[in-house]
């Protein structure tokens, strides 16, 4: 049976740390950088952030940089936001199925 507090909590996470990213204000995070998705772990103590770059998944892995050195801010702002008993802990990954999709969308107009 699924556990629906646990997505739900997963998408609570996901919209805030998009809005979190915004007022981070490191170089080597992306600004067009976006989450894909949160995967919570049964305990609600580990996360892992999927985030992708329309610029590749290249400049998605120095984002990743960037935002492995901000862990400690954002685990913060997440357990104030979100009014957690316990933060997890947040591992964050490159992904680049932004850079794909828009790939499929311009070849998709190509052909209309």
């Amino acid at each position: 049976m699924p556990n629906f507090k646990n997505s739900r909590t997963a998408e609570d996470i996901k919209r805030e740390i998009t809005a979190i990213l915004r007022d981070l204000k490191d170089p080597r995070i992306d600004k067009m950088l976006t989450v894909i998705r949160a995967d919570l772990s049964g305990d609600m103590s580990f996360c892992k952030v999927y985030v992708s770059s329309f610029e590749g998944l290249e400049r998605a892995k120095e984002s990743v940089k960037g935002l492995k050195s901000a862990e400690g801010f954002i685990k913060r702002e997440l357990f104030h936001r979100l009014k957690l008993r316990k933060a997890p802990s947040l591992v964050f990954i490159a992904d680049n199925s932004t850079e794909i999709s828009a790939e499929i969308s311009k070849k998709l107009n190509d052909l209309l």
